[in-house]
C-alpha cells in the first residue's frame, strides 16, 4: 500500500557533473542523516509522488554506482549524459527523453531538499504557465517545474550547450511564494558542503 498520492510528473535530477571543487562527486556526499545528497532528493520526490524520477550521471558517475550501489529504488532510472563537458541544458535534454509525464521538476545536485510543502505550492500553479519557479524573499530558486511544451522545445534544440535560462526565458513563468529559504541553497565547495553539515 503506497503512503503518498501519485502525481502526474517526472522528477529529472541532474548530477553529471565534475565536481572538481568538492574532490568528489557531489551526488555521494553525505547528510547528517546518514543518506546520500542522491537518496535525500529521491526520497523526497518518492514521497511526494512523482510517478517517474531520472538521474542523469557521467560515465564516473554511473561506474562508481555499480560498484557500490546506492540505496534507491530499481524503479529509478538511471541514465548516462556521456558528453558533461556540454553543461546542463544537455544533461535535462538527456533526462527528458526518458520521461513521458507533462510535468517535469528540473532538480539540480547542487540542494540535496525538495520539501514536500514547496513541491506542492508549485504543482498546484503547474496549468498557470509553462515555467513554475519558487520564490523567496523575493529571490528565485529550486527546483523548477516545466511543461511539455518545454520539454518538447528542448527536444528540438539543435545545439547542445546553450544557456538553460536561456530557453527558459522564452516562456511564460509562475512565481510560488514559498517560506523555506533552502531554495536557494548551492553546495559548490567542501566549506559549504561543512557548513551545511554544520546545521
Amino acid at each position: 500500500m503506497k503512503l503518498f498520492m501519485e502525481k502526474e510528473c517526472a522528477a529529472i535530477i541532474l548530477a553529471a557533473g565534475k565536481s572538481t571543487r568538492m574532490g568528489r562527486p557531489k551526488f555521494t556526499l553525505a547528510l547528517p542523516n546518514g543518506t546520500t545528497f542522491l537518496e535525500n532528493i529521491i526520497n523526497q520526490y518518492s514521497g511526494f509522488g512523482c510517478t517517474e524520477i531520472v538521474v542523469v550521471l557521467n560515465s564516473e558517475g554511473i561506474e562508481l554506482n555499480e560498484k557500490k550501489p546506492l540505496n534507491i529504488s530499481t524503479q529509478i532510472k538511471i541514465v548516462l549524459n556521456p558528453h558533461p563537458e556540454y553543461g546542463r541544458f544537455y544533461s535535462i535534454r538527456t533526462g527528458i527523453k526518458h520521461i513521458i509525464n507533462n510535468f517535469t521538476f528540473i532538480h539540480n545536485i547542487d540542494n540535496p531538499y525538495a520539501k514536500i510543502e514547496v513541491l506542492n505550492q508549485m504543482y498546484n500553479a503547474k496549468n498557470e504557465a509553462d515555467l513554475i519557479k519558487p520564490v523567496n524573499n523575493g529571490k528565485g530558486g529550486h527546483p523548477v517545474l516545466i511543461s511539455k511544451k518545454i520539454c518538447d522545445h528542448i527536444l528540438q534544440e539543435k545545439k547542445n550547450n546553450i544557456n538553460f535560462k536561456d530557453v527558459l526565458n522564452k516562456f511564460l513563468t509562475h512565481e510560488v511564494v514559498v517560506q523555506d529559504n533552502m531554495i536557494h541553497l548551492n553546495i559548490n565547495t567542501y566549506d559549504e558542503y561543512l557548513e551545511l553539515y554544520k546545521r
